[in-house]
């Protein structure tokens, strides 16, 4: 871990969830796993100010906690979560785009709640879009919780290990700390009995069945004996991200299918990966294997492609210098997997090369691209390879060398490594350049959070004054105030405000926008270095 990253995750920290939050986690991830005590200490700040920060987290995903063999309880961080969520737009655009609008809010309150119950989110969602419906139109109680059940059952949605039952939480030491439990079959599948509506249902306050402690009570029904919970309470959930991720990872090797071949070659790669993504892990280097026959029938019925016109596809994407698509076997019509690591590496490789090529021109890029075609080369073998006259070649590739795009190799060919009788080959190392800008993606994401926030600190009063006249106006149209009123009101704001209010909204749509391309780029790079790191 790099303090760049540490310094942006502690950015992220502190917008999403203020200083003491941000002072916590960075603790932790700063020095790892932590007591509580001695970590109030190191902050100066009191206990309950830490207990309530890392409950916070903890709810989130952030933070997670367990016992010492000496017998307290330490708290870790886990960095990646945090830097995670400068992506979340993505994610909940994958949802809208795969499971519409009740899939979009679904996500959405899981990602701003971090870990809720079923029945929770169902209302929730269920509330917002009755909202947004015209008058006279009804909700279908029953889209909400398919829409949940559909999430859970694709995996984007998993449900979190349950502390012990109450009978045996007694039994167990008062000091130790819950150990969580749930089977791998349960983690995607919810739980019989419960009610998809969300409805409560009326339980005995001396029932010692097997509710959880975490059942909320309603404070009325306190008198009549009886206390109204959930019908899945103590099952909860949160967001899979490895899920997600694998979505979008296959998003990009379908694209970049697309960009080498054409959509009928990628609907073919998009077919192999939706067929194999429940049974694929995220960071498995190959997909099951397939079968062509299999294929052939999991095709979009308005494809139309023909038997013969799949074979040549196939026979294509086998023979390409990427080895994307592999053929394993004969049985059944042919057996292909898709290599992931490959995909990863070729769709890292173009990245690079598309910085390469914006940074320092289509002549450096001309030099890159043949270094990565012929491994290792002199000096005037690069200046034969890329065509390029000899002093400007010279001039291209040690600027690559100066930016660490490109490294040399020695080899001697005499044990004193006297420079007249040495070779100097230049190469590129693809992991090495992945990781070098991968750290300066981190930078360029800090530089454009500083700027957002120099940016809101000089409108400031700006943004003040028109969220004030936003509200009296709204205020006034919601009483049925004359439109004379509410144009007065409006003119509070002059002339050159709008204008400025209109130049600081198109800075931010700008700086938003080109954080959220960055991270795609954060994400294309670090998925390859896991792969490789996989290996």
């Amino acid at each position: 871990m790099s303090a760049i990253e540490v310094q942006v995750a502690s950015r992220i920290l502190k917008e999403h969830y203020g200083d003491i939050v941000d002072k916590v986690c960075t603790q932790l991830i700063k020095y790892g796993s932590t007591p509580l005590r001695p970590l109030a200490q190191e902050l100066s700040l009191k206990v309950d100010q830490v207990k309530k920060a890392l409950c916070v987290l903890i709810q989130h995903n952030i933070v997670t906690f367990k016992l010492h063999k000496r017998g307290f309880v330490e708290y870790s961080a886990k960095v990646d979560h945090v830097l995670m969520i400068p992506r979340y737009p993505h994610y909940i655009y994958c949802a809208k785009t795969l499971y519409g609008d009740a899939g979009e809010l679904i996500v959405e309150e899981f990602l701003q709640h971090g870990q809720m119950l079923m029945s929770a989110v169902v209302d929730k969602v269920s509330q917002r879009l009755s909202e947004a419906m015209e008058a006279g139109q009804k909700l279908d109680p029953r889209i909400v919780p398919g829409k949940f059940e559909d999430l859970v059952n694709t995996h984007f949605l998993q449900r979190l290990p349950a502390p012990p039952k109450q009978q045996e939480q007694e039994k167990a030491p008062s000091n130790a700390v819950p150990k969580l439990e749930l089977s791998e079959k349960d983690m995607y599948r919810i739980p019989q009995g419960v009610d998809l509506t969300g409805r409560k249902r009326k339980r005995s306050v001396t029932d010692s069945g097997d509710a959880d402690r975490t059942s909320k009570k309603v404070r009325g029904s306190s008198s009549t004996g009886n206390e109204e919970v959930a019908s899945d309470a103590g099952v909860v959930w949160k967001i899979n991200f490895d899920r997600f991720h694998q979505h979008l990872r296959d998003l990009e090797i379908v694209a970049a299918v697309c960009r080498r071949v054409d959509w009928h070659a990628g609907e073919i790669v998009r077919t192999m990966l939706r067929v194999s993504e429940l049974t694929t892990d995220f960071n498995a280097s190959e997909t099951i294997p397939i079968g062509f026959h299999d294929i052939m029938r999991a095709l979009p019925p308005d494809l139309k492609m023909t038997r013969n016109a799949a074979e040549q596809y196939f026979k294509l994407l086998s023979d390409d210098q990427t080895r994307i698509l592999q053929k394993i076997g004969e049985s059944g019509g042919g057996t292909y997997k898709i290599d992931l690591q490959k995909a990863s590496q070729a769709i890292c490789t173009a990245t690079v090369e598309s910085i390469v090529q914006e940074r320092f021109g289509s002549k450096s890029f001309r030099i890159f691209k043949t270094l990565l075609i012929k491994k290792h080369l002199e000096q005037k073998q690069v200046e034969e390879f890329a065509l390029i006259p000899a002093k400007e070649a010279k001039e291209l590739l040690y600027k690559l060398f100066a930016e660490h795009i490109v490294t040399v190799q020695e080899i001697p060919r005499t044990p004193d490594h006297a420079p007249s009788r040495t070779f100097y080959l230049f190469t590129v190392n693809i992991s090495q350049v992945s990781r070098m800008m991968l750290e300066r993606c981190y930078k360029t994401l800090a530089n454009l959070m500083s700027r957002r926030d120099y940016e809101t600190k000089e409108n400031r009063r700006l943004i003040e004054k028109a969220q004030r006249v936003e509200a009296i106006t709204k205020s006034l149209q919601s009483h049925g105030a004359d439109p004379t009123q509410t144009a007065e009101i409006e003119d509070m704001i002059t002339a050159p405000e709008k204008l400025q209010l209109e130049q600081y909204k198109r800075k931010m749509a700008k700086l938003e926008q080109s954080e959220l391309q960055v991270d795609g780029t954060i994400f294309i790079l670090s998925n390859y270095i896991q792969q490789e790191g996989n290996r």
